[in-house]
């Protein structure tokens, strides 16, 4: 009688996917690479089995897909997965590290995301690198200014300086230097534009989700962080408490103790 799969590491990759998969006494029933269009198509064949993935920028797509197929797919951070590699990287330790960590009693797993969760974190991370953006462009046109004695205030009313004393000040600027500032004049108002519209959009999802509208009634956390938390932890219960949150958002120092000496 041929043996049954129960539990499959998944290596993911752009193209070419790597699979470790073992039987209920941990022996290795399939150890091979899938091009990217084999995937379904194996895990269509495979009877209902465990699949472990490190979470990872397509993860959640590949998770949504394989728990359609009726698998149960667990996401792990990569970090946790690293100490079960057992020599050199290739895709197949990795594979194989997957697998075994993921039938790991103590091992921690990530949520799989919905599109609309995914969609909304989008949505995040855009206006985080516009918001750079536009830092970079307001420390750009102050210093450049700053090198004809035009210096204005720092924060959100010194852009606004900035721009007027550019306008009231270009006469006596050079030609090169005032085509210079105002094509980042342009670029930073056309980036607020753009900054203001993601955050509509973000907003209006904030007001329409319970669990981001909840969230917002905590003090000190307003819609935009509200509807990150949301996006971001599609379930909560996956952390013990408060402080395995918080460790997680990076908000309590990371111990590094040993031999009695706490640091």
């Amino acid at each position: 009688m041929e043996k049954e799969v129960v539990t499959v590491g998944l290596d993911l990759a752009k193209n070419v996917f790597q699979i470790h998969a073992i039987g209920s006494g941990g022996e290795v029933l399939v150890r091979r690479k899938l091009r990217r269009a084999e995937v379904i198509g194996f895990f269509t064949d495979l009877p209902a089995c465990l699949v472990g993935m490190e979470a990872c920028a397509s993860a959640h797509h590949w998770g949504r897909e394989l728990m359609a197929l009726g698998h149960e797919v667990r996401l792990m951070p990569p970090a946790y997965v690293k100490p079960y590699v057992k020599r050199g990287k290739t895709d197949a330790a990795d594979a194989e590290a997957i697998c075994e960590a993921v039938t790991r009693p103590t091992m921690r797993f990530v949520a799989v995301k919905t599109v609309e969760q995914q969609a909304v974190l989008m949505l995040h991370k855009s206006r985080d690198l516009l918001v750079r953006q536009r830092t970079m462009l307001i420390n750009a046109l102050r210093g450049h200014l700053a090198e004809y004695g035009i210096v204005t205030p720092v924060g959100a009313g010194g852009v606004t300086a900035s721009l007027k004393a550019l306008h009231d000040e270009q006469s006596r600027l050079p030609v090169h230097a005032r085509s210079a500032l105002h094509g980042i004049a342009a670029q930073l108002r056309a980036l607020s534009s753009e900054i203001d519209r993601l955050e509509t959009q973000i907003l209006e999802w904030h007001r329409n989700d319970e669990t981001s509208r909840r969230l917002a009634t905590i003090p000190g956390i307003g819609p935009i962080t509200a509807s990150a938390i949301a996006a971001a932890v599609p379930d909560a219960s996956l952390f013990r408490s408060g402080r395995q949150f918080a460790a997680w958002l990076g908000l309590t120092p990371r111990p590094h103790s040993s031999g009695g000496k706490e640091r």
